[in-house]
């Protein structure tokens, strides 16, 4: 665990040195409610593991004594600034007053407020993709497919299995094929190499959508740090819902994403390293994750 809390610490200590340093000053205290108040940072993990796995070093006591490491940890921070404020937005539609166990931003704050800590956060997101263009065309395509999702949700709600893992793909599966396209990138992977691990992430986010939906149709609000039951009280489509799916049989389609996020790993060839074990436990992990 010590390989794996040294990469979070790296994400931590960079996170909260980029929102200290926000502009306008008034806007940090909001900004750092969003993103320093807990959160498995799962996306940034999979951003520096998918950079090692595919080459690249973390180096320095830092992790930024070199260009390629120090942009690596930079795209981590990024995506998980974008993840951020997408989470903000969500809370605001499902009316969720708490977020990892505190209040939501606009709880906290109010409906606009909130949705300018949104924005901040993609500012100071995109402000650290600037130094390489492919980065940038990463995280916004992702975004065009994040806010489709979320339309897609809102107005054309799926009623089959085969539209909600579409929706699935675009509103969760996007970000995670972005956190380690970007890794990868900054390894100065191939395009092969890049394309791969992005399927490979793309899935896992899939599984972790579909693995929500299981908790929050069977969890208790406590262990999940947010309230439970949401998807039926806000009428919102998930497998549990719009299928005679058991839990149990959910569950299973997310291990099936997750076998086929091992397979595109495979296919990228990574070679044999920490971090591509960790990134199969991952893949195992989002399928039995508790919360």
């Amino acid at each position: 665990m010590e390989y794996l809390e040294r990469r979070r610490a790296l994400v931590e200590s960079r996170l909260a040195t980029v929102l200290e340093a926000a502009e306008p000053g008034a806007m940090t205290e909001r900004l750092e409610h969003v993103s320093l108040s807990g959160g498995k940072r799962v996306r940034p993990m999979v951003a520096l593991l998918a950079f090692e796995a595919a080459g690249g070093e973390l180096v320095g006591e830092d992790g930024r004594g070199s260009a390629a490491s120090a942009e690596a940890i930079d795209f981590a921070v990024g995506i998980e600034l974008v993840h951020n404020a997408s989470l903000v937005v969500d809370d605001i539609i499902d009316e969720s007053e708490l977020r990892r166990g505190v209040e939501s931003a606009w709880t906290a704050f109010g409906y606009g407020p909130a949705m300018a800590t949104s924005d901040g956060l993609l500012g100071e997101a995109f402000s650290l993709f600037g130094s390489d263009d492919r980065a940038m065309r990463t995280v916004a395509e992702a975004m065009v497919e994040l806010g489709e999702g979320e339309a897609t949700e809102l107005v054309a709600q799926p009623t089959t299995e085969a539209e909600y893992m579409e929706l699935a793909r675009r509103k969760t599966g996007a970000l995670f094929r972005a956190a380690a396209e970007l890794g990868a990138i900054a390894a100065a992977a191939d395009t092969y190499t890049i394309e791969s691990f992005g399927g490979y992430a793309e899935r896992v986010g899939i599984a972790f959508q579909i693995r929500d939906d299981v908790l929050d149709a069977t969890a208790e609000a406590d262990a999940l740090g947010k309230p439970a039951g949401r998807d039926e009280a806000m009428e919102r489509p998930s497998l549990v819902r719009i299928t005679d799916l058991t839990p149990e049989e959910v569950n299973g389609r997310a291990r099936e994403e997750s076998e086929a996020a091992l397979s595109a790993l495979a296919a990228a060839d990574p070679g044999d390293s920490p971090a591509v074990g960790y990134l199969e436990d991952l893949a195992e992990f989002v399928v039995v994750r508790g919360r």
